[in-house]
């Protein structure tokens, strides 16, 4: 056994170590894959720590430390494919990571058939191109076509050059360097954010896929030229941690929106209520233009809650909270502002009337019963309006006013608009 693998097994294992440890409250299916992805590396420096071994067990030792880098790139592409939970997506998989096992293992073999390599060399087209042709146009995500086109140039160098000179260089080269370059690619047309992490994670791709030509360069032409080997494995730890800082970024992003938003119905709460309606007047002012302020109470919430439960109340808000949001625009702030009461914001140029006449609107989805569970029940809307700036001019002064208008709809027997 080699020591020399020893410092990056530690390495690597500790990386898993925190990989886990900061995927733990995130979960999902792509942080399960990029975690395969990293034990893959770990069975790869296991796997060559026994390459010093004579006769088969150093075969062995390269087989199973070259496939497990292929595995490692097939896993993180598959993370990677918007469509990740069909089965197509699978069978890609699984299919692109045996044919990749099984073309390394034969070209580590002694005096194998030409025509075995060749057809072994051909299925790194032919596989891709049968699953994507198999697969109904809706569901195939453009970027698979990457990993067809890839793997189909793939599959012509090698029936070119796997019998030339070079040729056994660039049988195990040729398919790690594709491997993570498809990979590489897959990444930068996914859907992640691009932050710090994409970015450092994207060059760590592609500096994993560049290992392999370099290397195979350097002891051709170069010999003299001593490289370590934490060199080559510098970009390892590069997408290790660009992957770790987009987990703690995705978490950072979560907990905004949980302290910024309503956990029930994922309506904007009163923190950020009070952010929305200090914008919308800013910008009012500075087109000298009005906007206007809902103030919604529900009229029988109460005795839904008492006579059915709150998890039946729950879903009511939740209803609620749905059929306003139909009839807003995307630039007007729908809040839920308390236990059974929401808030509106309506963004400028907009009239009393016209105002009025959108708190009217909200009343009137409420006028069809709401069914949940089995129960059917009623409930209504209070609706108090101020506009600025003739009702106020601060958000403090406008949301006073809002209320006493709900208030005062709510005292003059609810299920009405008060708008002045």
């Amino acid at each position: 056994m080699s020591w020399k693998e020893v410092p990056d097994l530690l390495a690597v294992g500790l990386l898993i170590y925190a990989f886990v440890t900061v995927s733990r409250p995130v979960g999902g299916m792509t942080t399960r894959l990029w975690l395969a992805g990293w034990i893959c590396v770990e069975l790869h420096f296991a796997a060559y720590s026994f390459l010093d071994l004579r006769g088969p067990g150093g075969m062995i030792a390269d087989v199973v430390g070259t496939a497990s880098l292929v595995w490692c790139a097939e896993l993180f592409c598959w993370s990677m494919d918007p469509r990740l939970h069909q089965w197509e997506s699978r069978l890609l998989f699984w299919a692109m990571s045996a044919v990749y096992t099984l073309y390394l293992a034969l070209a580590s073999l002694p005096a194998v058939p030409e025509d075995l390599m060749v057809g072994a060399a051909s299925l790194f087209a032919l596989v891709p191109l049968t699953i994507i042709a198999t697969t109904p146009n809706a569901e195939r995500p453009p970027n698979r076509w990457i990993t067809v086109i890839l793997n189909t140039a793939l599959a012509l160098a090698l029936l070119h050059w796997q019998f030339s000179k070079h040729g056994p260089d660039l049988m195990s080269v040729l398919p790690l360097f594709v491997a993570y370059f498809t990979c590489c690619l897959q990444f930068c047309f996914s859907k992640q954010r691009r932050t710090g992490g994409f970015v450092v994670t994207l060059l760590g791709l592609l500096a994993w896929s560049l290992v392999f030509p370099l290397g195979m360069v350097f002891d051709m032409f170069y010999p003299h030229v001593q490289v370590g080997a934490e060199v080559w494995n510098l970009p390892k730890y590069l997408v290790a941690v660009g992957m770790i800082l987009l987990l703690l970024e995705g978490q950072l992003r979560r907990n905004q929106h949980l302290a910024q938003h309503d956990a029930l119905t994922g309506l904007p709460n009163r923190r950020l209520f009070q952010d929305r309606i200090i914008g919308a007047i800013e910008r009012a002012r500075q087109h000298k233009a009005r906007m206007a302020m809902l103030a919604i109470d529900l009229d029988g919430f109460k005795q839904v809650n008492d006579t059915l439960g709150h998890h039946v109340g729950d879903a009511v808000l939740q209803q609620v909270a749905r059929l306003f949001m139909t009839r807003l625009r995307r630039v007007d702030t729908l809040a839920r502002t308390g236990g059974d009461e929401f808030s509106v914001v309506l963004e400028g140029p907009i009239s009393r009337k016209e105002a009025a006449d959108v708190a009217s609107a909200l009343q009137q989805l409420l006028d069809t019963p709401l069914t949940i569970e089995g129960h059917t029940m009623q409930v209504g809307a209070s609706i108090g309006l101020a506009i600025f700036p003739e009702d106020a001019l601060t958000p403090h002064g406008l949301c006073i006013r809002a209320d006493e208008r709900m208030y005062m709809a709510k005292r003059n027997g609810g299920c009405a608009v008060q708008s002045g």
